[in-house]
C-alpha cells in the first residue's frame, strides 16, 4: 500500500501520528492548540489565585486602617455629664475630658441654647495640664443673652489660642 501524503504545512511524523488510533485523539487536540492557543496550566491558575488573594488582603488592610483612623480612639474625648439652668442668664455645664497626653492643655468650646435651640451663650474653657491623670471633670458657668434651656459641648481641641495660654 502507498503511504498518504502529508497535508501542506504538516510534517510527515504528524501525518503518520494522525493515522494511528490513540495518537490521533492527541493530534486533534494539538491541532486546536495550534489554532486557539493552549489552555492555562494549573501553575498559572495558582499564580492568579495567589495574586487575587494578595490584592484582597491588601484592600482589607487598607479598609481596616481607614476605619481605625476615622473611628478609633481619639487623642481627646469629651463627654457631657449634665447641665443645670442656674437662672435666666446662666447655665452650668459639667463635662468629663479624657486625653491621651495629660501634659497637654486643651480648650473646649461650650454653648448654651434656648428652647428653640438657638445659641444664646458660648464660652471657651481652658483645661490645664494635669499631673498624670488622663481623665478630668470640669464644671463651668455659661453666661447667656436670653433664658437658657440647655447646654452642650461644641468641640474640644489641643490647639489652644494664644490669648488663652498662661505660659
Amino acid at each position: 500500500m502507498t503511504e498518504p501524503t502529508p497535508e501542506p504545512g504538516r510534517t510527515a511524523a504528524a501525518g503518520t501520528a494522525a493515522s494511528s488510533g490513540a495518537a490521533g485523539a492527541n493530534s486533534g487536540h494539538d491541532r486546536y492548540a495550534d489554532r486557539y492557543g493552549r489552555t492555562p496550566g494549573p501553575k498559572r491558575w495558582r499564580r492568579l489565585g495567589a495574586l487575587l488573594t494578595g490584592v484582597v488582603v491588601l484592600a482589607g488592610i487598607g479598609v481596616a486602617y481607614v476605619g481605625w483612623k476615622n473611628f478609633g480612639p481619639k487623642d481627646i474625648e469629651s463627654e457631657q455629664l449634665g447641665y443645670t439652668v442656674l437662672d435666666e442668664s446662666s447655665v452650668e455645664l459639667r463635662i468629663r475630658l479624657t486625653r491621651s497626653d495629660p501634659t497637654v492643655p486643651v480648650v473646649c468650646v461650650v454653648r448654651a441654647m434656648s428652647r428653640d435651640l438657638t445659641e444664646v451663650g458660648r464660652r471657651e474653657v481652658l483645661v490645664q495640664p494635669s499631673a498624670g491623670e488622663e481623665t478630668v471633670q470640669v464644671s463651668t458657668v455659661i453666661e447667656t443673652s436670653e433664658n437658657p434651656a440647655s447646654a452642650a459641648i461644641y468641640t474640644c481641641t489641643d490647639s489652644v489660642p494664644g490669648y488663652l495660654r498662661t505660659e
